[in-house]
Formats: C-alpha cells, structure tokens, sequence
C-alpha cells in the first residue's frame, strides 16, 4: 500500500503525516510539498501519480495566505486553488488511485450560516466576500466528488475542519488566525514587559475551536471505512467566547498584565459553531480540550521562538504547500 501526501510541509500536513506513519507504517506514506512536484501542472501532478502509483491519496495542498493576501489577488486565489482541486480529482481517477481524501475549511460555509452550521448549509448562501475565490475555489471539491463518484465510480471523501489550531500553525501578523495571534501578542508582550495588552471587541463573540492533532487522528477512519461524497464537518462543537480563550492564552504564556477590550473594533460573527452530528454518528470525536490544545501550542511555540526552530512561520507568505 502507499499513501501519497500533498502538502505535506503545511499546518495540518505536519500533524497529519505522523498519524498515517504511525497507523500504517513509516514505509507507506510518502510526503509530498511544492518542492518536488507542482500540482498546479497537469503534467506533473500525471507523472507524480504514474511514479509512485499511490492506492490513496491524501491531498492537502493548497495556495494559501491571510486575508490581506486575499484581498489583494482573488484572481490568485481562485484560478490556483480551482487547479489544485480539479486536476488532482480528473488524474487520480484516470490513474487508477483507489480513495482520494480531501479537507476543505469552514469558510467554505455561507456567511450567514446559522449556527451549529451543518453540512446541509452550505449551498444556502455566499461565503464571507474577502476570501471566497479562495473558499469557492476549494467547494469545487464537493461538486467534483459527487461528479466523479457518479460518472465513473471514483471514490473520494471531503472533510470539513472547523477553526483550527495547534503546532506549526501560521503565527505571521499579517495572516495568523485568532489563536496564534493571541499566542504571538502575548508572549510579545511578556517578552517587552508591556503592562497591558488591548483586545479587539467585548470579547462575547463565539467560536468553536479544534485542535490540528485531532483532525488529523481521524484520517485513518475515512481512508479505511467511510465511502461516501457527503461531506463530514470534523471540530469540538464546543462553544467558547473569545473572552475565554483570550484569558487562557495569557495564563498559557504567562503573561502577568492588564487585558483592555476596545469595543470600538470590529469582532466578526457573533457566533459560529459547526454541528459535528454526523461525525459523532461515525464514532468519532475531537477530545482535546481547548486548555490542553493551547498549552500545548503556546509551548512548542515559545520553544521554537526562543530557537528559531523548524517550522516557526512569523512572517507573511504566499505559497502552495
């Protein structure tokens, strides 16, 4: 058996990678990034899969960058994300790959999704406007996996992370989502000895955080027992206000100092949960609890600002994984 593994070198790549070794065998999975192969080449991605002649493949590739990036080349955005999507489902599936496992995001979602968002809403509507070339780009996968289970029996499966977080996740200003941005500015702060640190709203919106290292324990599952082109939202489903987690990354990184709320900057949606219903169904969970998930990061992430270690990301990028 060989599992190829795209995207190996980004966020949830480097969680993912040690699951599958581990469950499977170091010998079997080969990681794959941008180095050796430009999936974004119809050609190469062909010779990629005629070389190493993978039964699955676990394509976690992807252009990203942060919403300034978005803002600035949608175009980007969509036509290279469109690219990475729709040839990898067309070659897989003339080259013979048995399952092809692929995770999209949340903001995939419609903007004005109800929470808990199931996966029956997300044809209801629009996604947020700054990044749907990006998030429409990787919805194409939804299409594509029915389209290709249908016409020619091709079997592939499409998971749905909620907002994640965890080791080697992206910690740069200008792209960093709300976790590792908090984790940044507080240890910064403690670093500088700043008597307090000003937090964006009231702190009441919610969010339904999980851990990069759960999603990827629940890769195996679905490359061995589930065959469908329903989508499965893969998250805890459990509610915390960013007040909350504000208040634990500051404890997690020591950080002794005020926290002052400026309510007069935006906080996004009040609320946005995703409804885990049918991955609980399956059996599956995401245990982690948000304290023990933050520790965790917080600590890799001091060890390796201290170092420089392997896989820090402090500054802007725009990259294919």
């Amino acid at each position: 058996m060989c599992i190829v593994v795209t995207g190996a070198g980004g966020f949830l790549g480097r969680h993912v990678v040690p699951v599958l070794q581990q469950h499977y065998g170091r010998e079997t999975v080969v990681p794959l990034t941008r180095s050796q192969y430009d999936l974004e080449d119809r050609n190469q991605v062909r010779s990629m899969l005629r070389h190493y002649r993978p039964e699955v493949v676990v394509h976690l590739a992807a252009y990203v960058g942060g919403i300034g990036a978005n803002r600035r080349w949608p175009a980007d955005f969509f036509f290279r994300n469109t690219l990475l999507t729709v040839l990898m489902f067309e070659e897989a599936c003339r080259q013979g790959v048995r399952k092809l496992v692929y995770p999209m995001g949340g903001c995939s979602y419609p903007a004005r999704a109800t929470s808990p968002i199931g996966e029956d809403q997300m044809w209801d509507g629009y996604p947020q406007p700054d990044s749907a070339p990006y998030s429409v780009a990787k919805k194409l996968a939804l299409v594509a996996s029915a389209a290709y289970r249908q016409q020619h029996g091709f079997r592939s499966v499409v998971l749905i992370p909620g907002n994640m977080y965890g080791e080697y996740d992206n910690f740069s200003y200008e792209e960093s989502h709300v976790v590792p941005a908090l984790i940044r500015r507080f240890y910064e702060a403690r670093l500088q000895g700043k008597p307090e640190v000003v937090a964006w709203g009231s702190g009441a919106a919610r969010r339904d955080f999980v851990y990069a290292g759960d999603v990827a324990r629940v890769f195996p599952f679905f490359i061995d027992h589930y065959d469908s082109s329903q989508p499965v939202n893969i998250s805890s489903g459990r509610e915390t206000t960013i007040r909350e987690l504000t208040l634990l990354v500051a404890e997690s990184v020591g950080y002794p100092g005020r926290i002052v709320w400026d309510t007069s900057k935006p906080e996004g949606q009040k609320v946005k949960i995703f409804d885990t219903t049918r991955m609980r169904r399956l059996g599956l969970s995401c245990p982690t609890s948000l304290e023990e998930g933050i520790r965790r990061t917080a600590a890799w992430f001091m060890e390796n600002y201290a170092t420089g270690g392997d896989g820090l990301r402090l500054h802007p990028s725009r990259q294919a994984a």
